[in-house]
């Protein structure tokens, strides 16, 4: 089993990462703040104003550690990777079966519905914990959820599916807000903004839905999968569709639990959050060392994984997945299993 290891995250301006034999070295102004080997590192992401010398990126190449480039306020730029080891026989299946009607509608469904389940689920334990006082908006987007569901488990056209999750998605967020319950001056949710993210909430959002991206993009790629070709995204150039397509089953209980929870326990407030004359809102580099440990810290945390019956990190689920996905592009399975979180 692949062992959960650490992403580097990079967010200091100016920073420069060099190498030293086996070991990453971070520099400030010459002076080191920080040195790493290469062993205990899965992956590398660079935030704004970072020099990685060319030895570094061989380095990480070599020992197959990714290292990806965003903007200082977490939009992706690029990626740099080693040789690629995948299975051409696996790629070629994953080929074919995207350029089928029936199983990209298959493939398409799992991801939508896990997305949809869990979304649901977010939802009734926000009910469940906390007894608004008025839960019928609640309860009826609950309702919608549940029928956006039952849809799902016939057979449609990628269109219908792509329309089913908009709307769902949409629903979802139009009730958003309610459940932040502290700072409500600071942290509130009108709507999903993204490119760029217009209010604290949507830029806490975006940044965490980034690292979430590349983890799948690494995940796709360790198991030799390509992650520019999904069933659910259409292909775009440079756009990882598999790994979105992955990412969809961990959005509200991964990225969004785990931002309400940094709203509403404090870990971050309004000045920590800068707004750009653009109008983008972006967090302030200290804080963004503080979340991401935080991060780090939520991915050591474990659940029993629904079809392996097996305790795992949740740091590991998006390689578990690609592994899961890839035994059914090959055959091994008669359709995806997703994560319905509980």
């Amino acid at each position: 089993m692949k062992q959960l290891g650490n992403t580097l995250y990079i967010t200091k301006q100016g920073a420069y990462v060099s190498r030293d034999g086996t070991n990453i070295v971070i520099s400030l102004e010459r002076v080191e703040l920080l040195r790493l080997p290469i062993h205990t590192i899965t992956s590398v992401i660079c935030f704004g104003n970072v020099t990685v010398t060319p030895f570094v990126l061989g380095l990480c190449g070599e020992s197959n550690v990714t290292v990806s480039f965003l903007t200082e306020n977490g939009r992706f730029l690029a990626r740099s990777v080693g040789a690629q080891s995948g299975n051409v026989l696996l790629r070629r299946a994953q080929h074919r079966l995207t350029t089928e009607p029936e199983n990209i509608s298959l493939a398409a469904r799992s991801f939508v519905s896990a997305k949809i389940a869990n979304a649901r689920t977010v939802l009734l334990r926000f009910l469940r914990d906390h007894t608004p006082d008025d839960t019928s908006t609640l309860d009826h987007v609950a309702n919608r959820l549940a029928q956006s569901l039952q849809e799902l488990k016939r057979p449609a056209p990628i269109e219908r599916i792509r329309g089913i999750e908009g709307d769902a998605a949409r629903d979802y967020f139009s009730v958003f807000d309610q459940f932040i319950l502290t700072h409500k001056t600071d942290f509130y949710f009108h709507e999903r903004s993204r490119r760029p993210p217009l209010d604290n909430v949507n830029s806490l959002l975006s940044f965490f839905y980034t690292i979430l991206a590349h983890d799948c993009t690494s995940a796709c790629e360790s198991v030799g999968l390509d992650p520019q070709m999904g069933f659910l995204h259409a292909d775009r150039s440079g756009r990882p569709s598999l790994a979105l397509d992955l990412m969809e089953e961990f959005r509200p209980w991964l990225v969004d639990r785990f931002v309400l929870s940094l709203i509403n326990l404090g870990q971050v407030k309004g000045k920590d959050f800068v707004k750009r004359e653009s109008g983008a809102v972006e967090l302030q580099d200290d804080v963004k060392r503080e979340i991401l440990k935080a991060w780090q810290e939520r991915k050591k945390d474990e659940l029993t994984h629904p079809f392996l019956g097996e305790k795992v990190k949740l740091g590991l689920l998006p390689y578990i997945q690609a592994q899961l996905l890839a035994r059914w592009l090959r055959g091994d399975l008669d359709a995806y299993p997703p994560i319905f979180y509980k």
